[in-house]
């Protein structure tokens, strides 16, 4: 049977200067171990902490632009594209540039601060 979500619940962001996240489906608003999807606003010169997730995340940037470091590369991701990162991957996101981003995050399984393996100096 259909679930109408009639609203997203507001979530404590890492990092700073604080973005604003809102989770539609996941362990906090709906319940969902299994999946989470997020709209989330950064401001220009968030960055978070690094860390090494157990889940598989996927982010898609709608304004703005996305800055993904991993251990070997940095990628931009700018507005109308995706990124993926696969479990186990280091991965540090953050938005140097001056318009901040607006993107959707899903998680798999849903996020949670625990398997979110976040950088000792910097949790």
């Amino acid at each position: 049977m259909p679930r109408l979500i009639r609203q997203p619940s507001r979530v404590e962001a890492a990092g700073m200067p604080p973005k604003r996240i809102e989770e539609y489906i996941g362990r906090v608003n709906s319940g969902d171990e299994t999946l989470s999807l997020a709209h989330m606003k950064s401001p220009h010169g968030w960055i978070e902490p690094g860390q090494r997730p157990e889940f598989r995340e996927i982010t898609l940037v709608l304004r703005g632009g996305l800055r993904v470091e991993t251990e070997t590369e940095v990628v931009e991701v700018a507005a109308g594209q995706a990124i993926v990162v696969e479990p186990g991957e280091w991965v540090r996101y953050s938005t140097p540039h001056p318009e901040g981003a607006e993107y959707v995050a899903i998680c798999m399984p849903a996020f949670q601060l625990e398997l979110a393996h976040r950088d000792p100096e910097s949790a």
